[in-house]
């Protein structure tokens, strides 16, 4: 048996949690075997209605990894021995960690969030070309997925002990930090890379791969969750349609796809952000007020068009009930009533009048990032009313993607100024900044905090 050795230094432990993650998210190893890739097929879309099931999805592997203890890990069972468990477990680094995409620069960096420190940064395709990285999706074992708008997603590893030692020299090579990317192929916590088909021949990267999300995993005999799956979405150039995808999480393989048709308008983009809900459902949003939901079961896909069309929308999230709420580019909120199928305008909630990336904490407070002017804005989802119209983010440009962290401080990327802010949720300032970032644009959950609410609502 090899003894590894790590050419990477190890994050120092973050503050307590205050999220789920520190109970379930990581409760079990999401170990898994490949899943038969299944066959694909396209289903129309209706208006509110869900259309036939064309799509079929193979079953899920088996993971048989090593556990934790916990003593509750909510609707996956309560008071489960989950044993003991390695990399990703609570109390390490793996969810003390944000991923920001550096658009132009094609990498990703990885930020601890409890020191505002920059670990480690990663090519997120090969070459020649940018492979464009923009969406990034954190799942509950801290796995990082990336969309590559040029055509491709890349998953890479949080935990040094799931990197695999390809070469067999008992040394994980990889990065060490900022100024430290290894040339594609030679980084041995990428774990897998999937060219989706995607034609940028047509109209560029416009309509390539951007709304990514993983889901939260299925629970395993023992009552651990286990196995998440991947959705991914783009716009099948030239046609007026899109493709969306669901993906093995440990390989990468399709295990189903499906078109939705009479996609109009939307900028030439595909979907331009996801999330997954506590059935694994996945939950995709068109720019101009397009949502549609693909079931995790069947692939059967339901849309909803936003009833005053041209409302251009840009962020999305789920609240711990499930509801997605967008960000409106007019300064406008909205939240889609699952329960009565219908979207709510919440109306100009903030001082700035363009709104951009949001992401909502376990109190249901949402957080959501303004331009024009640069600000922070606070809405609280239980009781409809805004908490702060916009808090500064000295030397901002343009905010773009918010995110929260396990301590439940709030992450927002600003692609002017390459810069990452945190704020304190409590004091509502900047308490710490990333420099060196080049154009970040990441809309996503990028720490995986946002998954964790909607799955475990209403625990830590």
């Amino acid at each position: 048996m090899i003894t590894r050795t790590v050419k990477s230094r190890r994050q120092p432990p973050r503050r307590s949690l205050t999220l789920a993650t520190a109970l379930l998210a990581i409760a079990c190893s999401d170990d898994g075997r490949p899943a038969g890739q299944a066959e694909l097929g396209d289903t129309g879309a209706g208006t509110g209605t869900e259309t036939a099931d064309h799509g079929q999805e193979h079953g899920d592997g088996d993971g048989d990894g090593p556990r934790l203890d916990v003593s509750s890990v909510g609707d996956f069972g309560g008071n489960i021995d989950c044993g003991s468990m390695g990399g990703g477990q609570a109390g390490t680094e793996a969810f003390s960690i944000i991923w920001i995409a550096n658009s132009t620069e094609g990498t990703v960096s990885k930020v601890d969030t409890a020191t505002a420190t920059e670990l480690a940064r990663y090519a997120t395709g090969p070459g020649p070309g940018n492979p464009d990285p923009s969406r990034t999706s954190v799942n509950l074992f801290g796995d990082v997925a990336i969309a590559n708008r040029s055509g491709s997603v890349i998953k890479i590893a949080a935990d040094i002990s799931d990197c695999v030692d390809l070469d067999h020299d008992g040394v994980i090579s990889t990065s060490q930090g900022p100024d430290d990317v290894l040339p594609w192929g030679a980084d041995e916590c990428v774990l897998w890379h999937v060219d989706v088909g995607f034609d940028t021949g047509v109209a560029g990267n416009t309509g390539g791969p951007r709304a990514i999300a993983w889901d939260g995993g299925e629970q395993g005999p023992d009552g651990c969750p286990k196995d998440p799956k991947l959705w991914v979405g783009w716009r099948t150039q030239p046609d007026t349609a899109i493709a969306i995808r669901r993906l093995d999480g440990q390989t990468g393989e399709s295990l189903g796809e499906v078109a939705v048709t009479d996609w109009n308008q939307n900028w030439g983009h595909g979907t331009y952000g996801g999330a997954t809900d506590k059935n694994r459902d996945f939950w995709g949003l068109g720019t101009n007020g397009t949502l549609v939901r693909i079931s995790a079961q069947t692939l059967a896909v339901t849309r909803w068009d936003n009833p005053e069309g041209g409302r251009v929308v840009y962020g999305i999230a789920l609240d711990q009930h499930g509801d997605p709420w967008l960000a409106g580019w007019d300064g406008t909120l909205w939240r889609f009533n699952v329960a009565a199928q219908i979207w709510e305008e919440r109306g100009q909630i903030g001082e700035p009048s363009r709104m951009r990336g949001l992401a909502i904490d376990g109190d249901g407070h949402a957080w959501i990032a303004g331009n024009q002017s640069c600000g922070l804005i606070r809405y609280d989802t239980t009781t409809g009313q805004t908490v702060a119209a916009n808090i500064e983010l000295p030397g901002c440009v343009e905010p773009v993607g918010v995110s929260i962290d396990s301590g439940g401080y709030v992450w927002v990327v600003d692609r002017g100024a390459s810069v990452a802010y945190k704020v304190d949720p409590d004091t509502q300032t900047v308490i710490a900044t990333v420099m060196g970032l080049v154009d970040p644009y990441t809309y996503s959950d990028m720490t995986g905090a946002g998954l964790d609410v909607v799955v475990n609502p209403g625990i830590g």
